[in-house]
């Protein structure tokens, strides 16, 4: 499975931006799929996550009700829709899919074996 993450970008305090990762290579409908990211000088983190049927979203602390993930199997993307957005969401965020045979959602970035490259969002105050 190969993954490309676009949509990032430079916004102000309170913006919004919408991230797309696109899927190819592989059933895409069969991936549990997620989003991390990492600020600068700092570990790669959990965002949120959402599975193969497009249920049970699950989301960290830090962006629970402003950030919303979803999918789209007959387009083989999954979309991050950030808004609220704060100077502390500066960083690369990355999508990620689970191996195919794997159902449950995970926070754990080693549960993830595909990663696309990255997408830099800037957040100015």
């Amino acid at each position: 499975v190969q993954l490309q993450a676009s949509g990032g970008g430079q916004v102000q305090t309170g913006g919004s931006l919408r991230l797309s990762c696109a899927a190819s290579g592989g059933t895409f409908s069969s991936n549990v799929m997620g989003w991390f990211r990492q600020p600068p000088g700092k570990e790669r983190e959990f965002v949120a996550a959402i599975s193969k049927a497009g249920g049970s979203p699950v989301y960290s602390d830090s962006v629970s009700g402003r950030f919303t993930i979803s999918r789209d199997d007959a387009k083989d993307t999954v979309n991050l829709q950030m808004s609220g957005l704060k100077p502390g969401d500066t960083a690369v965020y990355y999508c990620a899919a689970r191996s195919p045979r794997i159902t449950v959602i995970s926070r754990t970035r080693s549960s993830y074996t595909y990663w696309g490259q990255g997408t830099l969002v800037t957040v100015s105050s």
